[in-house]
């Protein structure tokens, strides 16, 4: 028999669900309260919820219908998921701690694979499989709260996939995580390679997160060496395209740079990303190049280099930090993420 998922519900379809057992709906509140708020990793956790009740629920329904299939420790306390899906294809997730900030950093993936092909990133290495559902995107943070016992604050799509290449599933699953795990749009960001059409789809949604931009170039012809979503949406079309979202929701938008030594880390690099950024309100996040397995011989950027090509922005008014690395000695950091146990 087929169990019934019950965190794929909204919490006004798990009141219908429980009322059609016989039950009340304020059943439906200690349930919905038990998986989105107190972590409960079984029905029998469910202390408050009658002893039939929870035999029931233990016949007939889930909590998930996904699994953590391994679990990797970093050095620096990052923990990194391989969440095993129905179909027994794999994702990963990871929890980002930092030692001297409250806040606890989810960052979830949106397919299994991608399609986008970035020349920095592993993830498309072992090509597309499948967009995940909103509920398969969401379980990633429920199973992370369920394993630390800890409540996720923040959450970045910045894992495996290309968010807006599954932009319906995304809008719900931020709705399924505003709604049902209280946490604020203001604490969601959303990546893009820059799937222009998306952006201003984005700007006119009721939700609107922190949308980060993945632009590793300041011009056509090394972004087009490194990123083939180029020859489909070039940098000046996506340049007016952030124009008007700053436009629309007055929000601030988040530049990530891969800095990779000699190719796109130079100061005449650093003046053309100036020029292009100079009527975009945003902030700049450098990150350095993470090495990956591949044909492809990138290196990473000397201190002396990035600290250089950050004072020249800073220089013209912008906010710049360079992101603190996370979980390298795991391979989970930015561009790292490659579902490894996947066929």
């Amino acid at each position: 028999m087929k169990k019934v998922t019950l965190s794929k519900f909204s919490k006004e379809e798990l009141c219908d669900y429980i009322v059609k057992q016989g039950e009340m709906k304020f059943r439906a509140e200690q349930i919905h309260s038990w998986i989105w708020a107190k972590n409960a990793k079984s029905f029998d956790d469910m202390t408050d919820v009658k002893k039939e009740f929870r035999a029931f629920l233990n016949e007939n329904c889930q909590i998930l219908d996904c699994r953590i299939k391994t679990r990797q420790i970093s050095s620096d306390g990052t923990i990194k998921y391989l969440i095993e899906y129905k179909d027994g294809l794999c994702a990963e997730a990871v929890l980002m701690r930092f030692d001297n900030r409250s806040n606890l950093s989810m960052c979830v993936s949106c397919q299994v694979g991608c399609k986008m092909g970035c020349k920095f990133c592993a993830t498309g290495k072992n090509g597309f499989k499948r967009n995940l559902e909103a509920n398969e995107i969401v379980s990633q943070i429920l199973l992370a709260q369920m394993d630390t016992d800890l409540k996720i604050t923040n959450v970045v799509f910045m894992g495996q996939g290309e968010p807006f290449d599954n932009f319906e599933n995304i809008k719900k699953a931020i709705e399924l995580i505003n709604k049902n795990l209280q946490i604020s749009i203001r604490r969601m960001t959303v990546s893009t390679s820059g799937i222009v059409p998306k952006i201003y789809e984005l700007a006119q949604n009721d939700l609107i997160p922190t949308l980060a931009i993945s632009l590793h170039a300041p011009n056509h012809q090394i972004r087009e060496k490194i990123m083939p979503i180029e020859k489909k949406y070039n940098i000046e079309e996506l340049k007016k395209a952030l124009i008007e979202f700053n436009k629309i929701t007055k929000d601030r938008i988040t530049i990530e740079y891969i800095l990779i030594g000699g190719l796109n880390d130079t100061k005449e690099c650093a003046f053309e990303l100036i020029d292009f950024l100079k009527d975009i309100k945003c902030n700049i996040n450098l990150i350095p190049y993470n090495p990956i397995n591949s044909d492809i011989d990138f290196k990473k950027p000397n201190k002396k280099d990035m600290l250089k090509f950050k004072y020249l922005l800073e220089a013209f008014g912008k906010k710049v930090t360079i992101r603190l690395e996370r979980g390298a000695d795991i391979d989970a950091a930015c561009g790292q993420l490659a579902g490894k146990l996947n066929n």
